[in-house]
């Protein structure tokens, strides 16, 4: 459906974890733990930071997202061709397809409630610092 090594998804490309005090929880990541900060956007009220733990997917702080909650964001070649069979399986988005800085996403929900999404990057590096090369 969408990766080379016939998994559905391409790599998990962020986590983007709820913040109770993004600054508390930036110092903590930066200074108690030696992340880097990749990058730091305030926007419409809402503050999200995305850091570098070490090899793998960014951690994305959101104040905008309640605090212990956590979305996995997957990477897709081709999301609406990967929505479309995901649908056909009886896949359900939450709501229509939204805009971030990297590209398109589908939002949705396991059985279980779990937040997941799904991003087709159509604009790599957007954001700046070098983390497409990290992956």
């Amino acid at each position: 459906m969408g990766s080379q090594n016939g998994l559905p998804f391409g790599p998990l490309r962020y986590m983007y974890v709820g913040s109770s005090n993004i600054q508390k929880d930036l110092d903590y990541y930066t200074e108690i733990l030696g992340a880097k900060k990749i990058w730091d956007i305030s926007s419409f009220g809402t503050r999200v930071v995305a850091l570098s733990l070490g090899k793998g997917p960014l951690l994305l702080l959101a104040d905008h997202r309640p605090a212990r909650s956590c979305i996995l964001i997957f990477q897709v070649r081709d999301l609406p061709a990967i929505s479309k069979q995901l649908r056909k399986r009886g896949w359900k988005p939450e709501g229509e397809s939204f805009e971030i800085p990297e590209g398109p996403c589908y939002r949705f929900n396991d059985p279980s409630g779990n937040p997941l999404a799904i991003i087709e990057v159509v604009r790599p590096n957007f954001l700046g610092g070098g983390a497409e090369e990290s992956r």
